[in-house]
Formats: structure tokens, sequence, C-alpha cells
């Protein structure tokens, strides 16, 4: 256990994730952390200021390529993006 936090820490560190809050505990069958954070990457998002668990879904928000602050909701199983809307 520790190990992963530990890992998923440094992750965090490296991608430039701020202020990581889990409001809810992640499901067992969901994408982790790290692949949540990548997918909230590779819908644009250039810098993540925070990111949690919450219900089914991974919530977050962050800055992309234009400057401007956005919203995101991943699907927590798939990391789908089910909204992504300036904040």
């Amino acid at each position: 256990m520790y190990n992963k936090t530990l890992t998923a820490a440094l992750a965090i560190a490296v991608l430039g994730v701020s202020n990581i809050a889990l409001a809810d505990k992640p499901g067992t069958d969901w994408i982790t952390l790290e692949q949540a954070v990548e997918k909230a990457k590779a819908a644009g998002y250039t810098t993540l200021h925070a990111i949690e668990a919450d219900d089914d879904a991974w919530e977050g928000e962050g800055m992309k390529a234009d400057g401007k602050v956005w919203e995101f909701k991943l699907d927590g199983r798939t990391g789908e993006v089910l909204r992504d809307e300036e904040d």
C-alpha cells in the first residue's frame, strides 16, 4: 500500500498536478489516478489543478492550451470524457 501511494504521489509530482484530493474512494474496477491524469492530458489539459474521485467518475479542473480553466469528468472505469466545459 505504501509503495502504491508513494508511486502515485511521485507520478502526480512529475506530471505537474497539484491539489490532488480524493473525495470518494475509487472503485476497484476503476482506472488508476495516473491513468486518469493521462486521459485528461490526452483531452488537452496542459496543467491539472485538481482531480478527485466523485461518485462514479474522476472529476477535475485544469488549464488547456488556450490559457482558460476548464472542468472535466471522466468515467471511472473507462476514462471516457463525460464532461469537458469551460469553468
